[in-house]
């Protein structure tokens, strides 16, 4: 691995680590840990574990990498890969896949056989937060983690932020400021040689209430597939 990642047991956050402790016990055969990234690799690998694939991945290969907020208690949390057992990844991966960035069959668990093209998936936060709500301070505290791992994707010419948290803690991990390149909707910025792409998080809240519509979310990866096909792919 060429960026570091956190422990199974890691404390940096306390309450993250209680939580995940009370779930341990009340849900033992449950990832209940810090939610690794989602990386390409060969799709005759798909049906292996979740620490296995680590070991496999291509991070060389990723042109494209998403960023969501942190694993949901049901879904990345108990199965262990990002967007994995809950609503958000039904449209997610049927949205890669429309767009050539992922193929094989999603089944919401990490040994079917869903594989990624040229892209990768990671939360802000490693950790399950009560309510869906991570702090201030455990944002602050996890993107000792997602620095590293943006800059070691070497290939990397495009990010996608699912909502404004995501967004803004990208931000700052490529050392910007906030207020430089805010958030919106199927918003454009540009740090350096990657052009960041802003969405709406793919929520059943969001989808559910209007604020996002899957028309709205498949024209965000439309337009990073036109960008990226006007770049040579290293």
């Amino acid at each position: 691995m060429l960026y570091p990642e956190p422990s199974r047991d890691c404390d940096f956050c306390p309450r993250l680590h209680d939580f995940i402790q009370v779930w341990r016990g009340n849900e033992p055969t449950w990832h209940n840990a810090p939610v690794p990234a989602f990386l390409p690799t060969d799709p005759q690998d798909s049906a292996k574990s979740v620490h296995t694939l680590s070991l496999l991945a291509y991070p060389e290969r990723v042109r494209l990498l998403i960023i969501g907020l942190a694993p949901g208690l049901r879904g990345a949390n108990r199965t262990g890969r990002p967007f994995t057992g809950d609503y958000a990844g039904d449209l997610l991966y049927s949205t890669l896949k429309e767009y050539d960035f992922a193929q094989g069959i999603f089944e919401a668990r990490p040994d079917d056989t869903l594989t990624l093209n040229d892209c990768a998936i990671v939360n802000a936060v490693r950790c399950v937060p009560p309510e869906n709500k991570p702090t201030g301070a455990e944002i602050n505290t996890c993107r000792q983690f997602l620095s590293p791992f943006i800059t070691g994707l070497p290939n990397l010419q495009a990010i996608v932020t699912l909502g404004t948290i995501a967004h803004q803690s990208t931000i700052r991990a490529l050392g910007q400021p906030v207020s430089k390149h805010k958030f919106g909707h199927n918003v454009q910025t540009e740090i350096g040689k990657l052009q960041i792409f802003s969405s709406y998080h793919c929520s059943r809240y969001n989808t559910n209430t209007g604020v996002l519509t899957e028309a709205m979310f498949r024209e965000v990866f439309k337009n990073v597939r036109d960008y990226l096909s006007t770049k040579p792919n290293t």
